[in-house]
């Protein structure tokens, strides 16, 4: 098996309050890196302008997404400001089985869901440079009145004390540098010697 041949692909979470810009840095992050497969999460929330069905989310109804719960289809879940938020567990492994590194963009609870059922799991937590940046950059997406832009700051102080939750803290200070830390990381995680040991299986068993 060469080098770039892996026995089974890297689960990598990433999480961050609303407004740091995810989305921004997985873009920059996939056009350098698109033999990562994002996976796409499901929603019960409505698309914001410009989203679309099965790119940014799958927009499900909150009764088809409670028999998914029912069903057992979903890796984890969880409810974030009154709406349902979900992983496919079939997508997941399928991809992970062959080899293939897979990115989630789920908010902590979620992570912590899928660290209890998947702990050789990356976590990043994504965070702004500053609580006043977060506040401008929420402002400028102008999809929020000031008293849900108010609920979000709270919401990101909460999520933010899960931190130490996470393997790897990344600041989006710019989208490029916040991008290429995550990719640092990634070829830190694949070095890992456990990660590697079929490498070395042929020396092993070398005769003298």
């Amino acid at each position: 098996m060469s080098e770039t041949q892996k026995k089974r692909g890297e689960l990598i979470v990433l999480s961050g309050p609303s407004g740091v810009g995810k989305s921004t840095v997985i873009a920059e992050l996939l056009s350098s890196r698109p033999d990562i497969h994002f996976s796409v999460s499901f929603t019960t929330r409505a698309p914001r302008v410009g989203e679309q069905d099965g790119v940014n989310y799958n927009f499900v109804s909150r009764e088809e997404f409670e028999r998914m719960i029912r069903d057992g289809e979903l890796l984890e879940y969880a409810e974030y400001v009154g709406n349902y938020y979900g992983t496919s567990l079939k997508v997941i492994q399928e991809q992970l089985d062959r080899g293939v590194d897979v990115l989630l963009d789920i908010e902590v609870q979620g992570a912590a869901h899928v660290k209890e059922k998947c702990p050789e799991a990356v976590l990043i937590f994504l965070i702004p440079p500053s609580i006043e940046e977060l506040s401008r950059r929420l402002r400028g997406r102008n999809t929020d009145d000031e008293e849900a832009i108010a609920r979000r700051l709270v919401q990101a102080g909460e999520e933010c004390r899960e931190c130490p939750r996470y393997d790897y803290l990344v600041v989006n200070d710019t989208v490029v540098d916040a991008a290429r830390q995550i990719q640092a990381i990634l070829e830190a995680e694949r070095c890992r010697t456990p990660k590697r040991l079929h490498l070395v299986e042929g020396f092993a068993s070398a005769e003298p």
